[in-house]
């Protein structure tokens, strides 16, 4: 993953358009809590936890804050604070749609997801304050093989416990890895396309584009995440063993 290099102040409008969006989430999600139907609140507190954390960071951005120069440059860390703690959040998410009517938490397996995570979301950041091209793109090519790592976890021994639960649960865990996986699949090439990288979009696309997709993988996967979970309920499908 990856970030941009500075931004006018019209792309304030982004970030605090990202605010906004992440403080109805987290609004949602504590509705939602409130009659769980079912689905452990755990699962409530995670998706709450994740666009509070991001928003937090993003207002940061908005205010001007969690920014350094590297080569004449802005390079905005705070993605990266907001990253390295939302996208394990997401994978705990995805952990406990996998495994929610197997009677144990894989904590080992989600240990060694997230440990790929850290690694992708760290050198994403390492090569965002590089200030040789040369670096900047070796460190980006860790970061796919953490992404690599990350997904081969999810579609192997993930999925496979995954299948051990009824049918419409395993079903519904492929829809929501499926979203997650293209979704995180975008960051890398936006990153790539953007100034930091290839420069082939202008700054405010790369803005516009690393606010949309954030917002999407966070706010709008946990909706189709819960919402697959309380629809199962409803439907007295949401079995744990």
């Amino acid at each position: 993953m990856g970030g941009s290099r500075g931004w006018s102040r019209g792309d304030e409008v982004w970030l605090w358009s990202y605010v906004g969006v992440m403080a109805l989430g987290a609004v949602v999600f504590g509705v939602w809590a409130r009659n769980p139907l079912g689905v452990p609140r755990v699962e409530y507190v995670v998706a709450a936890a994740i666009p509070v954390w991001s928003g937090t960071w993003y207002a940061v951005m908005a205010l001007g804050g969690g920014q350094t120069e590297v080569a004449g440059q802005t390079t905005y860390w705070a993605r990266y604070v907001d990253w390295v703690v939302t996208t394990p959040l997401l994978l705990v998410a995805l952990a406990l749609t996998a495994t929610h009517a197997l009677p144990r938490f894989p904590r080992r397996l989600v240990a060694a997801l997230v440990a790929a995570d850290v690694v992708m979301i760290t050198a994403g950041a390492l090569a965002d304050l590089a200030e040789a091209a040369a670096w900047r793109y070796a460190l980006h090519g860790l970061g796919w093989l953490g992404l690599v790592a990350v997904l081969a976890l999810v579609w192997g021994p993930l999925r496979r416990l995954a299948e051990q639960q009824p049918p419409a649960m395993a079903a519904a865990f492929r829809r929501v890895a499926l979203l997650l996986s293209l979704l995180w699949l975008g960051y890398p090439l936006v990153w790539l396309l953007g100034p930091s990288g290839l420069g082939l979009v202008g700054q405010t696309t790369d803005t516009a584009l690393f606010v949309l997709l954030p917002a999407v993988s966070k706010v709008v996967w946990s909706v189709v995440d819960l919402t697959e979970l309380r629809t199962l309920s409803r439907r007295g499908e949401l079995r744990v063993a």
